[in-house]
Protein backbone atom coordinates (compact mmCIF):
# COMPACT_ATOMS: atom_id res chain seq x y z
CA UNK A 1 0.00 0.00 0.00
CA UNK A 2 0.94 3.49 -0.46
CA UNK A 3 2.04 6.18 2.22
CA UNK A 4 -0.91 8.27 0.53
CA UNK A 5 -3.25 5.78 0.30
CA UNK A 6 -2.35 5.32 3.71
CA UNK A 7 -2.60 8.50 5.21
CA UNK A 8 -6.34 8.93 3.24
CA UNK A 9 -7.75 5.94 5.14
CA UNK A 10 -6.39 6.85 8.47
CA UNK A 11 -7.95 10.54 7.46
CA UNK A 12 -11.28 9.18 6.59
CA UNK A 13 -11.51 7.27 10.07
CA UNK A 14 -11.30 10.37 11.67
CA UNK A 15 -14.67 11.30 12.75
CA UNK A 16 -13.19 15.11 13.25
CA UNK A 17 -10.06 16.21 13.17
CA UNK A 18 -11.20 18.66 15.94
CA UNK A 19 -12.42 15.92 18.17
CA UNK A 20 -9.60 13.78 17.70
CA UNK A 21 -6.53 14.08 20.29
CA UNK A 22 -2.85 14.12 18.75
CA UNK A 23 -1.94 11.09 20.84
CA UNK A 24 -4.78 9.11 19.11
CA UNK A 25 -4.16 11.11 15.52
CA UNK A 26 -0.12 10.31 15.43
CA UNK A 27 -0.10 6.99 17.44
CA UNK A 28 -3.34 5.03 18.51
CA UNK A 29 -5.14 5.37 15.21
CA UNK A 30 -2.14 4.70 12.46
CA UNK A 31 -1.25 1.71 14.85
CA UNK A 32 -4.81 0.47 15.14
CA UNK A 33 -5.01 0.84 10.77
CA UNK A 34 -2.31 -1.31 10.59
CA UNK A 35 -3.68 -4.03 12.39
CA UNK A 36 -7.23 -3.71 10.44
CA UNK A 37 -5.70 -4.27 7.18
CA UNK A 38 -3.81 -7.20 9.01
CA UNK A 39 -6.51 -8.34 10.53
CA UNK A 40 -8.36 -7.74 7.09
CA UNK A 41 -5.84 -9.96 5.28
CA UNK A 42 -6.46 -12.99 8.05
CA UNK A 43 -9.73 -13.15 7.86
CA UNK A 44 -10.16 -11.89 11.52
CA UNK A 45 -13.06 -10.17 12.62
CA UNK A 46 -14.03 -7.10 14.18
CA UNK A 47 -16.12 -8.77 17.09
CA UNK A 48 -12.80 -10.94 17.81
CA UNK A 49 -10.46 -7.85 18.23
CA UNK A 50 -13.12 -7.01 20.41
CA UNK A 51 -12.72 -9.67 22.76
CA UNK A 52 -8.91 -9.79 22.40
CA UNK A 53 -8.91 -6.23 23.67
CA UNK A 54 -10.92 -6.84 26.65
CA UNK A 55 -9.33 -9.76 27.58
CA UNK A 56 -5.82 -7.73 27.35
CA UNK A 57 -7.33 -4.94 29.13
CA UNK A 58 -8.36 -7.12 32.26
CA UNK A 59 -5.58 -8.65 31.99
CA UNK A 60 -3.65 -4.89 32.62
CA UNK A 61 -6.14 -4.59 36.01
CA UNK A 62 -4.49 -7.83 37.15
CA UNK A 63 -0.61 -6.95 36.20
CA UNK A 64 -1.50 -3.62 38.15
CA UNK A 65 -2.65 -5.42 41.40
CA UNK A 66 1.39 -6.38 41.59
CA UNK A 67 3.90 -4.50 42.73
CA UNK A 68 6.66 -5.41 41.01
CA UNK A 69 8.16 -3.36 38.10
CA UNK A 70 8.39 -6.10 35.43
CA UNK A 71 4.34 -6.26 36.48
CA UNK A 72 3.61 -3.08 36.12
CA UNK A 73 5.74 -2.23 32.78
CA UNK A 74 3.70 -5.95 31.78
CA UNK A 75 0.30 -3.91 32.73
CA UNK A 76 1.22 -0.78 30.27
CA UNK A 77 1.67 -2.94 27.18
CA UNK A 78 -1.57 -4.78 27.57
CA UNK A 79 -3.25 -2.06 27.93
CA UNK A 80 -1.88 -0.18 24.95
CA UNK A 81 -2.29 -2.89 22.79
CA UNK A 82 -6.05 -3.03 24.39
CA UNK A 83 -6.26 0.41 23.14
CA UNK A 84 -4.80 -0.14 19.89
CA UNK A 85 -6.89 -3.24 19.50
CA UNK A 86 -10.31 -1.45 20.25
CA UNK A 87 -9.31 1.32 17.40
CA UNK A 88 -8.21 -1.41 15.14
CA UNK A 89 -12.18 -3.27 15.65
CA UNK A 90 -14.21 -0.08 14.61
CA UNK A 91 -11.23 0.43 11.71
CA UNK A 92 -11.51 -2.72 10.84
CA UNK A 93 -15.50 -2.58 10.70
CA UNK A 94 -15.79 0.06 8.71
CA UNK A 95 -12.84 -0.93 6.25
CA UNK A 96 -15.21 -4.68 5.49
CA UNK A 97 -18.55 -3.31 6.35
CA UNK A 98 -18.97 -5.85 9.12
CA UNK A 99 -20.80 -3.29 11.63
CA UNK A 100 -23.06 -5.29 13.86
CA UNK A 101 -25.10 -5.05 17.09
CA UNK A 102 -22.65 -7.49 18.38
CA UNK A 103 -19.85 -5.67 17.64
CA UNK A 104 -21.57 -2.48 19.33
CA UNK A 105 -22.05 -4.25 22.46
CA UNK A 106 -18.68 -5.34 22.68
CA UNK A 107 -17.20 -2.14 21.95
CA UNK A 108 -20.11 -0.32 24.33
CA UNK A 109 -18.35 -2.50 27.27
CA UNK A 110 -14.45 -3.11 26.61
CA UNK A 111 -13.15 0.01 28.17
CA UNK A 112 -16.17 -0.40 31.37
CA UNK A 113 -14.72 -3.98 31.68
CA UNK A 114 -10.61 -2.50 31.32
CA UNK A 115 -11.47 -0.11 34.15
CA UNK A 116 -13.33 -2.38 36.51
CA UNK A 117 -10.46 -4.93 36.35
CA UNK A 118 -8.12 -1.97 36.89
CA UNK A 119 -10.06 -0.32 40.05
CA UNK A 120 -10.60 -3.71 41.46
CA UNK A 121 -6.56 -4.44 40.79
CA UNK A 122 -5.64 -1.31 42.46
CA UNK A 123 -7.99 -1.67 45.44
CA UNK A 124 -6.40 -5.57 45.54
CA UNK A 125 -2.85 -3.94 45.72
CA UNK A 126 -3.32 -1.32 48.70
CA UNK A 127 -5.27 -3.12 51.10
CA UNK A 128 -2.58 -4.07 52.89
CA UNK A 129 -0.32 -0.99 52.33
CA UNK A 130 -0.43 1.85 54.89
CA UNK A 131 -2.15 5.11 54.24
CA UNK A 132 -0.34 7.37 53.08
CA UNK A 133 2.13 9.40 56.44
CA UNK A 134 0.14 6.72 58.73
CA UNK A 135 0.60 3.43 60.20
CA UNK A 136 -2.66 2.68 59.31
CA UNK A 137 -3.75 0.32 56.25
CA UNK A 138 -6.37 0.87 53.79
CA UNK A 139 -8.08 -2.04 54.26
CA UNK A 140 -11.36 -2.11 53.25
CA UNK A 141 -11.51 1.46 53.22
CA UNK A 142 -9.44 1.74 49.82
CA UNK A 143 -12.11 -0.26 48.46
CA UNK A 144 -14.74 1.56 49.39
CA UNK A 145 -12.56 4.70 47.89
CA UNK A 146 -11.80 3.24 44.43
CA UNK A 147 -15.39 2.11 43.90
CA UNK A 148 -16.76 5.75 44.68
CA UNK A 149 -13.93 6.99 42.10
CA UNK A 150 -15.33 4.79 39.42
CA UNK A 151 -18.95 5.50 40.05
CA UNK A 152 -19.11 9.18 41.11
CA UNK A 153 -16.07 10.62 39.11
CA UNK A 154 -14.76 8.60 36.76
CA UNK A 155 -18.38 7.05 34.63
CA UNK A 156 -20.03 10.44 34.94
CA UNK A 157 -16.94 12.47 33.64
CA UNK A 158 -16.55 10.24 30.98
CA UNK A 159 -20.26 10.14 29.79
CA UNK A 160 -20.42 13.87 29.97
CA UNK A 161 -17.24 14.26 28.00
CA UNK A 162 -18.43 11.58 25.50
CA UNK A 163 -21.54 13.80 25.39
CA UNK A 164 -20.05 16.69 24.25
CA UNK A 165 -18.27 15.49 21.89
CA UNK A 166 -20.62 14.11 20.40
CA UNK A 167 -22.93 17.49 20.80
CA UNK A 168 -20.21 18.61 18.78
CA UNK A 169 -19.63 16.44 15.88
CA UNK A 170 -23.55 17.04 15.74
CA UNK A 171 -23.27 20.67 14.72
CA UNK A 172 -20.54 20.05 12.54
CA UNK A 173 -21.08 17.36 10.46
CA UNK A 174 -24.68 16.58 11.31
CA UNK A 175 -26.66 13.58 12.30
CA UNK A 176 -25.26 10.94 10.47
CA UNK A 177 -21.75 12.26 11.75
CA UNK A 178 -22.10 12.01 15.31
CA UNK A 179 -23.54 9.62 17.67
CA UNK A 180 -25.89 11.71 19.41
CA UNK A 181 -28.74 9.32 20.72
CA UNK A 182 -31.49 10.28 22.59
CA UNK A 183 -33.27 8.03 25.56
CA UNK A 184 -36.35 8.46 23.51
CA UNK A 185 -35.24 7.02 20.79
CA UNK A 186 -33.18 3.93 23.02
CA UNK A 187 -36.20 3.09 25.45
CA UNK A 188 -38.66 2.53 21.91
CA UNK A 189 -35.29 0.06 20.51
CA UNK A 190 -35.72 -1.34 24.03
CA UNK A 191 -38.81 -1.78 24.40
CA UNK A 192 -39.58 -2.98 20.97
CA UNK A 193 -37.45 -5.90 21.72
CA UNK A 194 -38.91 -9.48 21.54
CA UNK A 195 -39.12 -10.86 24.59
CA UNK A 196 -36.99 -13.51 23.79
CA UNK A 197 -33.79 -11.70 22.73
CA UNK A 198 -30.43 -12.79 24.41
CA UNK A 199 -30.24 -11.37 27.65
CA UNK A 200 -26.55 -9.98 27.08
CA UNK A 201 -28.66 -7.51 24.28
CA UNK A 202 -31.40 -6.39 26.42
CA UNK A 203 -28.84 -5.25 29.06
CA UNK A 204 -26.83 -3.64 26.73
CA UNK A 205 -30.07 -1.84 25.07
CA UNK A 206 -31.48 -0.98 29.04
CA UNK A 207 -27.88 -0.03 30.23
CA UNK A 208 -27.45 2.66 26.88
CA UNK A 209 -30.96 3.76 27.57
CA UNK A 210 -30.40 5.04 31.28
CA UNK A 211 -26.29 5.95 29.90
CA UNK A 212 -28.21 8.59 27.31
CA UNK A 213 -31.02 9.20 30.24
CA UNK A 214 -28.12 10.15 32.22
CA UNK A 215 -26.54 12.51 29.89
CA UNK A 216 -29.44 14.58 29.08
CA UNK A 217 -30.56 14.95 32.60
CA UNK A 218 -27.27 16.77 33.15
CA UNK A 219 -27.41 19.22 30.61
CA UNK A 220 -31.10 20.67 30.53
CA UNK A 221 -29.95 23.89 28.97
CA UNK A 222 -28.83 22.21 25.82
CA UNK A 223 -31.81 19.80 26.12
CA UNK A 224 -33.61 23.32 26.08
CA UNK A 225 -31.67 24.80 23.11
CA UNK A 226 -31.85 21.40 21.21
CA UNK A 227 -35.83 21.50 21.40
CA UNK A 228 -36.19 24.77 20.03
CA UNK A 229 -34.07 24.36 17.55
CA UNK A 230 -36.06 21.26 16.67
CA UNK A 231 -39.20 22.98 17.03
CA UNK A 232 -37.78 25.25 14.20
CA UNK A 233 -35.78 23.47 12.28
CA UNK A 234 -36.90 20.12 12.36
CA UNK A 235 -33.31 19.04 11.22
CA UNK A 236 -29.76 20.02 12.01
CA UNK A 237 -29.29 20.32 8.47
CA UNK A 238 -31.45 23.00 8.70
CA UNK A 239 -30.33 25.18 11.33
CA UNK A 240 -28.73 28.09 9.90
CA UNK A 241 -24.90 27.88 9.41
CA UNK A 242 -24.01 31.08 11.55
CA UNK A 243 -25.92 30.03 14.78
CA UNK A 244 -24.14 26.42 14.20
CA UNK A 245 -20.44 28.13 13.81
CA UNK A 246 -20.96 30.51 16.51
CA UNK A 247 -22.09 27.24 18.67
CA UNK A 248 -19.01 25.37 16.98
CA UNK A 249 -16.73 28.36 17.72
CA UNK A 250 -18.07 28.03 21.60
CA UNK A 251 -17.52 24.68 21.87
CA UNK A 252 -14.37 24.17 20.63
CA UNK A 253 -12.51 25.17 23.38
CA UNK A 254 -13.98 22.69 25.70
CA UNK A 255 -13.01 19.68 23.51
CA UNK A 256 -9.42 19.63 25.21
CA UNK A 257 -11.22 19.03 28.50
CA UNK A 258 -13.22 16.33 26.78
CA UNK A 259 -10.17 14.45 26.00
CA UNK A 260 -8.79 14.97 29.78
CA UNK A 261 -11.22 12.60 31.43
CA UNK A 262 -11.29 10.00 28.49
CA UNK A 263 -9.10 7.57 27.88
CA UNK A 264 -5.28 8.49 27.23
CA UNK A 265 -4.54 10.63 30.17
CA UNK A 266 -5.99 8.97 33.06
CA UNK A 267 -4.32 5.80 31.46
CA UNK A 268 -0.88 7.94 31.51
CA UNK A 269 -1.68 8.82 35.22
CA UNK A 270 -2.08 5.15 35.58
CA UNK A 271 1.04 4.22 34.71
CA UNK A 272 2.91 6.75 36.16
CA UNK A 273 1.97 6.21 39.45
CA UNK A 274 1.62 2.20 39.25
CA UNK A 275 5.82 3.10 38.18
CA UNK A 276 6.23 5.08 41.09
CA UNK A 277 4.37 2.98 43.38
CA UNK A 278 1.85 5.44 44.09
CA UNK A 279 -1.67 4.63 43.03
CA UNK A 280 -3.75 6.20 45.34
CA UNK A 281 -2.34 9.35 44.08
CA UNK A 282 -3.78 8.73 40.29
CA UNK A 283 -7.37 8.17 42.89
CA UNK A 284 -6.66 11.53 44.17
CA UNK A 285 -6.09 12.84 41.36
CA UNK A 286 -9.73 11.61 39.93
CA UNK A 287 -11.47 12.92 42.95
CA UNK A 288 -9.44 16.83 42.74
CA UNK A 289 -7.77 17.60 39.27
CA UNK A 290 -10.53 15.56 37.08
CA UNK A 291 -13.53 16.71 39.30
CA UNK A 292 -12.45 20.32 39.35
CA UNK A 293 -12.48 19.91 34.99
CA UNK A 294 -15.72 17.85 34.55
CA UNK A 295 -17.45 21.09 36.94
CA UNK A 296 -15.83 23.68 34.92
CA UNK A 297 -16.54 22.05 31.32
CA UNK A 298 -20.31 21.26 32.51
CA UNK A 299 -20.90 24.92 34.19
CA UNK A 300 -19.54 26.51 30.46
CA UNK A 301 -21.18 24.04 28.13
CA UNK A 302 -24.49 24.84 29.70
CA UNK A 303 -24.10 28.59 29.72
CA UNK A 304 -23.19 28.43 26.32
CA UNK A 305 -26.20 26.57 25.73
CA UNK A 306 -27.99 29.31 27.77
CA UNK A 307 -26.20 32.28 26.60
CA UNK A 308 -27.73 30.66 22.72
CA UNK A 309 -31.16 30.52 23.81
CA UNK A 310 -32.59 34.00 22.64
CA UNK A 311 -31.20 33.35 19.07
CA UNK A 312 -33.63 29.61 19.16
CA UNK A 313 -36.62 31.75 20.60
CA UNK A 314 -36.27 34.70 18.38
CA UNK A 315 -36.37 31.98 15.77
CA UNK A 316 -39.55 30.76 16.91
CA UNK A 317 -41.31 34.04 16.62
CA UNK A 318 -40.17 35.00 13.26
CA UNK A 319 -41.93 31.65 11.88
CA UNK A 320 -44.79 32.32 13.89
Amino acid sequence: MKKDDFKEMLKASFKSEETEEWLDVHFTRPIGLWMALIAEKLNITPNTISVFSILLGVASGVMFAHHGLIFNIIGILLLMIANFCDSADGQLARLTNQTTLTGRILDGFSGDLWFFAIYVGLAYRMTFENIPFTNFHWGILIWIICTLSGVICHSPQSSLADYYRQIHLYFLNGKKGSELDTYESQRKIYESLPKNSPWIIRQFFFNYKNYCRSQERRTPMFQMMLSLLKANYTDISKVPQDFKKRFLSFSRPLIKYTNILTFNTRAICIYVTCLLDCPWVYILIEFTIMNIIYVYMHTKHEKICRDMLPECGKAIIIKT
